[in-house]
């Protein structure tokens, strides 16, 4: 290899000798420490494998090892290939192990979306779950979360971001594509912080007395979709946060009152950090569901769901996870 005296390797060139193999033999060089004990690794002869190196060489135009001690030692350049080099067999690795899963039923990718009154605690056990399945069961899909609020949530589904949404609010009819299941029912409480004039009195609040006071409003997420809006009065002053945890900050400091989901506050209404008072409108649960986008042929039979989705909406339909994703909430508000 003379590069005054030959012309340089192309591009193409280059690019044809880093092959798997070729990666894998410097690799086992550089971890056997000579040729020879990388030559026995790969039931190669000496001279071959010498013979493959100056190939690989001269196609890169460079030096992969120093030649002048009895050890094979890595040059700066051969560095850098072993550190993609692995990067890249490690990847290949990947790519191979998704394909085969996705022939399997597994999904590449699942995109779950999380309203902001479900527990987040229990979305995280469920993709520890999830994660710990063992091939052949999978599983080779790449799970994403989006934190959404109010028809945002269904919104993520109905524009095709989402392929699972969680906490959906029961409202109209659901468009047609969507299939759902009832998650259960989020009861919600008028609460203040000590400070707050508020606070003081037992009997339930009018409107009328609402209307003189800040209120803390969560912003919808949605971006097409009307946003919802709950238990504003027209008129009324209101502090916009962009979530849940944000608002429930805003209530703990006194800037202003509202409602919020008892699960998500109760351990601060038990420490005395926020008081709960009555109020004359009638508060009904919010009714949530599970929803997804189901897939029919152009004769009408649905489509069973991939593997990945299959498992969460297992999942789902288990009495202890519905409770625990509408219940548990203390220790994280995120």
């Amino acid at each position: 290899m003379n590069p005054l005296t030959a012309d340089a390797p192309s591009m193409t060139d280059a690019r044809n000798a880093l092959t798997p193999d070729a990666l894998a033999m410097v690799d086992a060089i550089a971890r056997t420490g000579s040729f020879a004990a990388a030559a026995r690794e790969l039931g190669k002869v000496p001279s071959a494998l010498t013979y493959n190196v100056r190939q690989l060489e001269e196609a890169l135009d460079v030096l992969l090892f120093d030649r002048s001690s009895r050890q094979a030692r890595l040059t700066a350049a051969g560095a850098e290939l072993l550190a993609e080099g692995r990067r890249l067999l490690m990847e290949m690795d990947a790519v191979a192990n998704r394909v085969k899963r996705v022939a399997s039923g597994w999904e590449t990718q699942l995109t779950v979306a999380v309203d902001g009154v479900i527990s987040r605690i229990t979305i995280f056990e469920l993709c520890e779950a999830f994660y710990a399945l063992e091939a052949p069961k999978g599983p080779g899909t790449r799970l994403r979360l989006r934190s959404e609020i109010l028809a945002g949530t269904l919104e993520a589904l109905t524009s095709g971001q989402a392929d699972l949404s969680i906490g959906c609010s029961l409202g109209a009819s659901l468009p047609v594509g969507i299939d759902s299941m009832p998650l259960g029912d989020m009861c919600f409480v008028f609460a203040v912080a000590p400070h707050h004039p508020l606070a003081k009195g037992t009997s339930a609040l009018s409107d009328a007395e609402l209307l003189r006071h800040r209120a803390i409003a969560v912003a919808d997420s949605a971006q097409r979709l009307a946003p919802l809006s709950f238990n504003l009065l027209p008129g009324q002053d209101v502090l916009t946060v962009a979530t849940i945890p944000a608002k429930i900050e805003a209530h703990l400091r006194g800037l202003g009152c509202g409602f919020l989901a008892e699960p998500m506050v109760r351990e601060h209404i038990r420490a005395g950090l926020l008081v709960v008072r009555p109020v004359q409108r009638q508060l009904a649960p919010a009714r949530l569901i599970c929803a997804w986008r189901s897939q029919r042929t152009d004769d009408g039979r649905e489509v069973p769901p991939g593997l990945a989705l299959a498992w969460w909406l297992k999942q789902l339909e288990t009495p202890a996870t519905r409770q625990a994703l509408l219940e548990r909430h203390a220790g994280l508000l995120i």
